[in-house]
């Protein structure tokens, strides 16, 4: 792998320079204003305070994606997000469903199966590079509609983090599609709508614990 090879996937983006993205790096402080407003939150919560440290790395992480534009970066940027992603599924195994740790963990580890049999079918999508993640708003629905029965406010708190997500996605599929009359883009709103997203998601799981105290 290439570390230092450039990237150019976004339609802000017409230079190599450090500051070719400039929207599209500052909006990252999105991420770390979620990370402090939930810090506070998540006090005596172990796994909600490793969810908020994950949520700060994805702001650091894809500044850099998109101020250096390189492969280095761009695995700092993605290697956090899924980190928050198999974290929280991990949390809400263990503690949602009821499954001892390592019960859990074996059920957290089906995620990366069952991204590989759902990816391709998304792929079929012109949705672009968004394919892979579209397998996470669809397991956050899925746990949404086997929740709806028994935790109706966490299933409400999973449609609403879903549907979050899913308009963030439509925002980065359409940001090169609409370069011409965008030329700013709309990949920015992926990380407004993802920093908001994430810290929801967070904020769901504190709410579930906290009824259950």
């Amino acid at each position: 792998m290439e570390l230092t090879r450039a990237i150019d996937g976004y339609c802000e983006r017409l230079d190599p320079g450090y500051w070719a993205e400039p929207v599209n790096a500052v909006t990252n402080a999105a991420f770390l204003i979620a990370a402090f407003v939930m810090l506070r939150r998540s006090a005596g919560v172990a796994l909600a305070q490793v969810l908020v440290v994950i949520l700060f790395a994805i702001g650091v992480g894809s500044y850099l994606f998109h101020t250096h534009a390189q492969v280095w970066a761009a695995l700092l940027d993605v290697v956090p997000i899924l980190l928050f992603i198999l974290v929280d599924i991990f949390a809400i195994n263990r503690d949602v469903w009821g499954f001892g740790t390592w019960g859990a963990l074996g059920l957290t580890a089906m995620f990366f199966p069952y991204a590989a049999a759902t990816v391709p079918v998304f792929q079929l999508l012109p949705i672009g590079g968004t394919a892979g993640y579209a397998p996470v708003p669809l397991l956050i629905l899925i746990y949404a509609f086997l929740l709806r029965g028994r935790e109706p406010a966490l299933a409400r708190g999973f449609v609403i983090g879903a549907g979050i997500l899913i308009l963030s996605m439509t925002m980065r599929t359409i940001d090169e599609p609409l370069c011409d009359l965008i030329p700013m883009g709309t990949h920015y709103w992926w990380h407004l709508l993802n920093a908001m997203m994430l810290g929801w998601m967070i904020e769901v799981y504190l709410r579930y614990l906290r009824h259950q105290a």
